[in-house]
C-alpha cells in the first residue's frame, strides 16, 4: 500500500504534494487533538508518559529524516561534514527560542502568559502556542518537499511523506 501510494505522489507536481502532505498533516493532528474529548482527567503521569513520547518521536523524526540526510548530502570529511546541518540546526533554534519570547502564548496547566504581555483571551494565546509549536514541523516538510521540487536527489517522495506522517 505504501509503495501504490508513494507512486502516486510522483506522479503528481511537488506543489499538489505538498498541499495534499499539509491537509494530511493537519488531520492526522486534528484527530490526535480530539483525544481530549475522551480523557477528560488524566493521571499526571499518563500525561508526562505521553509528552515524553511524543517529543521522543519528534526528535527522531527531525534527525532521521532531516539532519542525518543533511549531514550525509554534505560534500567533505570529518567535522566540515557537520558544520552546515550544525549551523542550520543553532539558528533554528534560536529562530524559534526567539519566537517563544517574543510572542504571546500560553501553555496549559499555566496561569501566565509567556512572551510580551497582551490582553488577550487563554483560547487565542493557546491557539498560538500551537501555531508556535508546530512551526519546525511546517517547515520541515515544506524543505524537504521543496529539496524533491528542486531535483536533490537525496530528497524523495517517499522520505517526505515519512517526515509528514510521523
Amino acid at each position: 500500500m505504501f509503495e501504490s501510494l508513494v507512486t502516486y505522489f510522483e506522479g503528481i507536481t511537488p506543489v499538489q504534494a505538498v498541499l495534499i502532505a499539509t491537509l494530511f498533516t493537519w488531520g492526522v493532528t486534528a484527530l490526535g487533538a480530539s483525544v481530549v474529548f475522551f480523557l477528560r482527567t488524566m493521571n499526571r503521569a499518563v500525561l508526562d508518559g505521553m509528552l515524553g513520547f511524543t517529543g521522543g518521536v519528534m526528535v527522531a523524526a527531525s534527525f532521521w529524516s532531516l539532519l542525518s540526510p543533511a549531514i550525509e548530502m554534505t560534500e567533505g570529511t570529518g567535522m566540515a561534514r557537520v558544520i552546515p546541518a550544525a549551523t542550520g540546526f543553532l539558528l533554528g533554534a534560536l529562530f524559534i527560542f526567539g519566537l517563544d519570547k517574543i510572542l504571546p502564548h500560553l501553555h496549559i496547566n499555566f496561569k501566565e502568559t509567556e512572551g510580551t504581555k497582551t490582553p488577550w483571551q487563554r483560547t487565542t494565546l493557546l491557539v498560538l502556542a500551537i501555531t508556535l509549536h508546530n512551526i519546525p514541523e511546517g517547515l520541515a516538510i515544506g524543505v524537504l518537499f521543496g529539496g524533491v521540487a528542486a531535483g536533490i536527489p537525496e530528497a524523495s517522495v517517499a522520505g517526505a511523506l515519512v517526515l509528514a506522517l510521523g
